[in-house]
């Protein structure tokens, strides 16, 4: 059962965002509305620019208690945010007990696929040379964690030992199931403006390419994944579906839909019981599924 928060939120996204991203016309109007300020940044942690894998980004640590290290990977539809916009769940969940590097990837449509792809390739190779980790995201990030894990498998490079993916964006290609019936449910988007967003991704690739659609890839050999997604969004089927082929080729892989919540509802962490559930439960089936040896002082990789 959703908390009258998660209705008063979805309202408040409907209301405020939706109408916006309907309206909006170029990256310019995209960056607007996504890189709004939202939520304050979490208390007791730190934030620190870096640079690794010749990628800049941000580590976030949390100021005491030993901690396990993170790969996160920010959403804003491949076109929009930053480290910075992310705190909110970056610093969250490093008081959940992680030690986080944020990739500042290079964004479309300057630099279209596979430019953000490559980056999180590079901060990976660099990242995960450190020791074993854990990769999470939303929306577009998440997506690029699931790409991530296919490329680490096809490069020989370490694999994550498991995956949080907040209502990640898995299918280029189909417009069936769930970007129908929620259509008009969604409280952030419309078919309309993730047509415009993935357009502006794709560039000239090839939607059915599995590095930009993971749903049609093979996940054989994925470590444990958890997907977290709203019942409302168009996005739904991308998470349940993706899931289910993840299971189907061996892979554990855990798919929880939360009522009424709307797209990146882990922002409101500060305000909104489903946002601290998701968190909670993301950084209990990370910790569950780590290499007992991999726990830090919170050190920089």
């Amino acid at each position: 059962m959703a908390s009258l928060r998660a209705y008063i939120g979805a309202y408040m996204i409907r209301s405020r965002v939706r109408s916006q991203l309907a309206r909006a016309r170029n990256v310019a109007d995209f960056r607007r509305i996504f890189e709004a300020p939202t939520f304050p940044d979490p208390k007791g942690v730190t934030y620190e620019p870096a640079t690794l894998g010749g990628v800049r980004g941000e580590w976030v640590r949390p100021k005491a208690g030993p901690c396990q290290r993170m790969l996160y990977i920010h959403g804003g539809g491949f076109i929009a945010c930053s480290p910075r916009t992310h705190r909110p769940v970056t610093g969250a969940l490093a008081n959940r007990g992680f030690t986080i590097f944020v990739p500042d990837y290079r964004l479309a449509p300057e630099h279209p696929f596979p430019a953000a792809l490559e980056d999180v390739v590079a901060v990976w190779r660099a990242f995960s040379a450190e020791g074993a980790a854990c990769v999470a995201g939303e929306s577009a990030g998440a997506n690029l964690a699931l790409v991530l894990m296919g490329e680490a498998r096809a490069r020989n490079l370490p694999m994550p030992w498991a995956g949080a993916l907040f209502s990640p964006a898995t299918d280029f290609v189909s417009e069936e199931g769930s970007r129908i019936t929620n259509a008009w449910r969604d409280a952030m988007f419309d078919p309309k403006a993730l047509a415009k967003i993935r357009d502006m991704y794709l560039g000239n690739a090839d939607p059915a390419d599995p590095r930009i659609s993971p749903l049609l890839g093979d996940p054989t050999g994925f470590p444990p994944l958890l997907f977290h997604v709203g019942g409302r969004e168009v996005l739904r089927d991308d998470s349940v579906r993706m899931a289910e082929r993840a299971r189907a080729a061996g892979v554990v892989a855990e798919a929880k839909v939360f009522p009424v919540v709307a797209h990146a509802w882990q922002f409101a962490v500060s305000m909104l019981p489903e946002a601290r559930a998701s968190l909670d439960e993301a950084a209990a089936f990370l910790k569950a599924h780590a290499p007992k040896t991999d726990a830090t002082s919170g050190s920089p990789a």
